[in-house]
């Protein structure tokens, strides 16, 4: 996952600080509120974390445009070797074309993230196999509490028949169920099938920690990165940060 933004997050510093530093009593204020809210962050996180959560509980199916699938949650730190084996090919298949020349060195992080404890995942079955699965987790991005989508791919015979939708308004409900205020994905440029469909279709918006809303912001000319960062928000707070920074 690629992490911008940082800029922002300084310039607030910057302020937070000068303001702190006239005046004592707000300096005191201030830590306590930060510390209150970090606390409530890190109780979200745990909370959306727990082993006891299914998220899938109330989805277990997906029945519709002739597929008849069922869903299953998954944990990084438990994949089979099969599951691995599966993911790593999946990955090939669908991202060595959009990433290009950066492939080699995508791939090693992406196996690396495959794994950790932090991963969960949705993984979608036919009666036979595995024809796809989404990568996600509960992250901090700006001070706002996110669910991260890493990953969501799928057998190029199971696209296009609006299982990605659905499993992508699924991601967003277990989002909300969690008190997350926003989704947050990367997108490579060169996948412009992907681009269309979270922009056009699912309503994201390019994310102002997105590297290029950053560098527009910052006045900076002749440098961009090969991805953007796309985001759906859910209440005021995550818009203002993520959206309208």
């Amino acid at each position: 996952m690629a992490n911008t933004g940082r800029q922002a997050t300084s310039a607030s510093n910057i302020e937070q600080e000068t303001m702190e530093s006239e005046d004592p009593k707000a300096t005191r204020s201030t830590r306590h509120q930060i510390m209150q809210r970090k606390k409530r962050m890190e109780e979200l996180l745990r909370s959306a974390y727990s082993s006891a959560k299914d998220h899938l509980s109330h989805f277990p199916h997906y029945n519709t445009n002739g597929l008849s699938l069922f869903l299953e949650s998954g944990r990084g730190n438990k994949l089979s070797s099969d599951l691995k084996n599966y993911i790593q090919k999946l990955l090939k298949v669908n991202m060595e074309g959009p990433y290009g020349a950066e492939w080699p060195a995508e791939e090693k992080v992406k196996r690396r993230e495959m794994s950790s404890s932090e991963a969960l995942y949705i993984f979608v079955y036919n009666k036979e196999s595995v024809v796809g699965f989404v990568h996600y987790r509960f992250t901090i991005e700006e001070d706002v509490p996110v669910l991260y989508v890493y990953e969501l791919q799928l057998e190029p015979a199971y696209q296009g028949k609006g299982l990605g939708k659905f499993l992508m308004q699924l991601v967003e409900l277990i989002a909300c169920n969690n008190s997350m205020g926003a989704v947050v994905l990367t997108v490579q440029k060169q996948n412009t099938s992907a681009i269309n469909f979270y922009l056009n279709k699912l309503s994201y918006n390019i994310s102002s920690i997105s590297p290029s809303k950053v560098y527009q912001l910052m006045g900076v000319t002749g440098q961009e990165k090969s991805y953007e960062i796309l985001c759906k928000t859910f209440d005021d707070e995550a818009k203002a940060v993520l959206e309208e920074s």
